[in-house]
């Protein structure tokens, strides 16, 4: 499969030469992919590996469930320098839709650019994580149209992290997301957000045809494992340009299927 070229705005390190820094978007195909997940293991390998790592959320929803936010969750596992969340809305919607079901001010766009590069003013890496996919509504420009988390990185000169599904459904998912950044000429890569425990030939199939983007494989559950192991386990999951240690997916394959 052929898959559109990554642009060259902001850059992506070469493989073996751990250097991603400043304002990075993590995005995903879809909700509910691991994008939280991904989050905290970056924030980890990167923290692990020496550098002061930031974490920006612009907007979360579904706040009015009790369910704890997913800075929290990134706090728990990886614990890095800083973590924040800039706007709240109770129903599990898209941001802009969520505040307008709430009856609250939409989040505007240049204060979130200002907001993430302060902290990239003070911190390595800042690790910015959207809401649902690339295109979601965030809120509204000055003029009143909406914003998506792929303006925000167009904005920020930021690369791209796209967290995928493994399963069957994928490769068009990846394709379509790529694409969008692709017209931004905005650089990414992917990560498998859930690898399955027990993966199938959907799951191995879809793992041979992302190999020529992929930054990272991302066991499922792996939330639920005590920070320690968390931080310690990490890097075994992401590839050096994400300050990890998979270098050779051949083997990682093999102990994979164990």
């Amino acid at each position: 499969m052929t898959w559109p070229e990554p642009g060259s705005a902001g850059g992506w390190p070469e493989l073996g030469r751990p250097e991603l820094a400043g304002p990075v978007l993590i995005t995903g195909t879809d909700t509910g992919v691991g994008k939280t997940v991904v989050t905290a293991a970056l924030a980890a390998a990167a923290s692990s590996a020496g550098l002061r790592v930031a974490v920006v959320k612009p907007a979360q929803t579904g706040t009015g469930g009790g369910e704890p936010p997913d800075v929290a969750e990134v706090v728990r596992l990886a614990a890095p320098a800083l973590a924040v969340t800039l706007a709240e809305f109770p129903d599990p919607l898209a941001p802009l839709v969520a505040a307008r079901v709430a009856g609250c001010p939409p989040l505007a766009l240049y204060p979130v650019v200002d907001a993430v590069r302060a902290q990239v003013a003070e911190h390595d890496l800042v690790l910015v994580e959207g809401a649902g996919g690339l295109l979601v509504p965030m809120g509204v420009r000055p003029g009143g149209d909406a914003w998506t988390v792929a303006d925000l990185a167009l904005l920020l000169g930021a690369p791209a992290l796209v967290v995928a599904r493994a399963g069957l459904g994928t490769l068009n998912h990846v394709a379509l997301t790529l694409e969008a950044l692709q017209r931004r000429a905005l650089p990414a890569r992917v990560v498998i957000g859930a690898w399955p425990e027990l993966p199938q030939q959907v799951h191995w199939t879809n793992l041979a045809e992302l190999l020529p983007i992929l930054a990272g494989v991302v066991p499922a559950a792996v939330g639920q494992y005590e920070p320690g192991v968390f931080r310690r386990s990490a890097p075994g999951w992401l590839t050096p340009p994400l300050y990890g240690v998979l270098d050779d997916w051949r083997a990682w394959a093999m102990v994979d299927e164990r």
